[in-house]
């Protein structure tokens, strides 16, 4: 599984950067038996934050969509951290996807696609969990979006 894994990502023009450091007192994963919990992932790219700002102010739906892809993405880097193999992983069970948005901003749903789609077309099956998508006044370091995520592992 990891071949084909790694096949897909390479066929996407993907390369998983190095798992991100945490940014304050916690740690970026946690494995307790066959469940994996990856810490909140924020849309970086080449060690700098993607996409700031809030959407429905300057950020649209598109360029959200990105950043939530960006952050399926560090969720994959960390996974890989984590278990050194990626074709361990048995399903994507849930993920949270948090959206720096006003209050008349009501695509949230469709951000999160980014990631929804992201993770289903790398993982094929396994890819496919359930999310919450919500609206935040406000993200760290004024990230655009955030993602955690609930990972079963073999």
């Amino acid at each position: 599984m990891s071949a084909e894994i790694d096949a897909k990502l390479a066929s996407l023009g993907i390369t998983l950067p190095a798992a991100a450091a945490p940014a304050a007192n916690y740690v970026p994963y946690v494995q307790s038996d066959n469940m994996l919990y990856i810490s909140g992932q924020l849309p970086m790219e080449a060690g700098k934050l993607a996409v700031t700002g809030q959407l429905g102010a300057g950020v649209h739906t598109p360029e959200g969509q990105r950043a939530a892809e960006l952050c399926a993405i560090n969720i994959l880097a960390q996974a890989q951290a984590a278990l050194g193999d990626l074709g361990r992983i048995v399903r994507i069970v849930k993920i949270n996807v948090l959206v720096s948005s006003t209050p008349d901003y009501y695509e949230q749903h469709l951000v999160a696609n980014g990631a929804s789609n992201l993770l289903a077309n790398v993982l094929g099956d396994a890819g496919k969990h359930a999310r919450a998508a919500v609206g935040m006044a406000s993200l760290p370091l004024n990230a655009a979006v955030e993602i955690d995520a609930v990972i079963e592992v073999a």
